[in-house]
């Protein structure tokens, strides 16, 4: 498959998780974000188990260990910490750091030197999705400003080492996901219980949301997303984030009577164009080194107010 299929493909993933803030407002159980982390990741994660049929070995279980904590397991609750304690869409801006963490990450473990069209790429990338998705604000909470960068951070973290480790010899991208989301929805599951109690009642319009949240947008999207990081630098693969918001904000548009203001519209074109430049002119990785796969620092989900998704 050529590259420019496997940015496509892979782009599939945010684009999926910018569906996310829509069917959580409109389906799901209000004020549950731990339960709908859990019930993202360990279905979805039990079921790709069960379709690879592989297990990890040796050190494979400590390092699924880790990626599943810092791709899901960290991530998902500290980006929902920061979505309830920040105003507006400020979540959103703060995550949108994650190319430029990124492009630090490369440099130290993977050996990619940045470079200044890189950081001038993430700059405006962040520049774009803060006119998307920043609301007039308040005053900032510490401990949300925190939790949105710690949330940039882990999955940024995630997915530079899912590079760097790469994949067992004989696993594919399919039982990478699988080891990653379970162990991430085990992470998940205690939280859950302990600070939101028993489960919700669930009605047939959350049963379908979390269906949908569980194959399409986090089995499917997460596969994509690991497989492209397997494909393709952790620069380029991270630079597809923004997609997230701005689907979100497409989706808020035309499904939820949104409206879209010029200033949004602008920073629309700008978070695009930094996507697109940050696909071209990038090395590729060297043949015979092997890096494996890794979702996306860039759009985390259900964010209160905010159209942004993970």
């Amino acid at each position: 498959m050529n590259r420019t299929a496997t940015i496509l493909l892979t782009a599939l993933a945010p684009v999926s998780w910018g569906t996310t803030y829509a069917v959580t407002t409109e389906f799901l159980p209000a004020d549950r974000p731990l339960f709908t982390g859990m019930m993202r990741a360990l279905p979805a994660g039990l079921v790709l188990l069960a379709l690879a049929r592989v297990l990890p070995r040796g050190v494979w279980w400590g390092k699924a260990a880790v990626l599943g904590a810092l791709n899901i397991g960290a991530f998902f609750p500290l980006l929902f910490l920061s979505a309830y304690r920040l105003p507006g869409g400020m979540a959103a801006v703060v995550g949108s750091v994650g190319p430029l963490i990124v492009v630090g990450l490369s440099a130290v473990l993977l050996g990619q030197r940045p470079t200044a069209r890189s950081v001038l790429t993430g700059l405006v990338a962040a520049f774009g999705v803060s006119l998307v998705v920043l609301k007039a604000a308040g005053a900032l909470d510490v401990v949300g400003v925190a939790a949105a960068f710690a949330s940039a951070a882990s999955m940024s973290a995630g997915t530079v080492l899912t590079k760097r480790w790469g994949r067992p010899d004989g696993v594919g991208p399919l039982a990478l996901t699988a080891w990653q989301l379970t162990a991430g929805g085990l992470l998940i599951a205690p939280l859950a219980l302990l600070v939101e109690g028993a489960p919700p009642a669930l009605d047939g319009g959350a049963v379908g949301g979390y269906l949908y949240l569980a194959l399409a947008n986090t089995a499917v999207a997460y596969w994509l997303w690991f497989r492209g990081i397997g494909r393709l630098t952790a620069t380029q693969v991270t630079f597809l984030g923004p997609l997230s918001p701005l689907t979100a904000a497409v989706v808020g548009w035309a499904a939820l009577g949104q409206t879209l203001t010029p200033l949004q519209l602008a920073g629309m074109t700008l978070a695009f164009a930094a996507t697109v430049a940050g696909q071209l002119g990038v090395r590729q990785p060297t043949v015979g080194r092997t890096f494996g796969p890794a979702e996306g620092t860039g759009a985390p989900e259900a964010l209160r107010g905010v159209p942004r998704a993970l």
